[in-house]
């Protein structure tokens, strides 16, 4: 049994496939915090610079992992990147990886004026489940889920299996709900 009081949750899949809205809809919902990765690499410069090819930033992983490993480790993090298998298995209860049909991903990604090779690069990566095969390559195959992100209806169904994953594994885990720092208390 973890000796965290909350889980931490990874949401992962390709570029364009909702990581980030189910991430704050979850956030929403329950006790647990997004966690952007993305966020955290550009704020607090865990990476080595910026490469101007494709537009992203070139993350300096052991940096990355010295700079979160005191907050993932005391769990209620939802983990919003685009991989996983740099986050050490202890840290993680549950595995979300996304994923989008490769229409919807391509005009996904088309809208956020990625350029044709990333367009293509990011659907060849769906297309090859490269994510959802490091996911099983990194953690227990019973943490890992892959759920369907085509359409709206499709979101707010994960987001409330997630919340009911969420709910059982507190239960199970001795968690409080409200003991992730929102503590109705500490509000008044």
């Amino acid at each position: 049994m973890p000796s965290r009081k909350l889980p931490n949750i990874i949401i992962t899949g390709t570029p364009g496939v909702g990581k980030t809205t189910h991430s704050q809809l979850l956030a929403d919902l329950t006790p647990l915090e997004h966690f952007s990765i993305n966020d955290i690499v550009k704020n607090k410069c865990c990476h080595t610079g910026f490469d101007e090819k494709f537009k992203s930033w070139i993350v300096d992983e052991d940096k990355l992992l010295d700079e979160i490993e005191g907050e993932v480790k005391q769990g209620g993090k939802i983990i919003d990147w685009h991989a996983c298998d740099l986050f050490p298995e202890s840290w993680i209860d549950l595995v979300v990886v996304l994923r989008t049909d490769n229409t919807v991903l391509f005009d996904r990604l088309t809208e956020r004026n990625y350029d044709e090779e990333k367009v293509t690069e990011n659907i060849d990566a769906e297309i090859m489940q490269v994510i959802l095969e490091e996911a099983r390559e990194s953690y227990d195959a019973e943490i890992v889920i892959e759920l369907r992100s085509d359409s709206a209806e499709d979101v707010d169904s994960n987001v409330e299996r997630i919340k009911a994953w969420y709910e059982a594994w507190t239960k199970n885990n001795g968690g409080n709900e409200t003991e992730a720092g929102d503590d109705e208390s500490d509000q008044e």
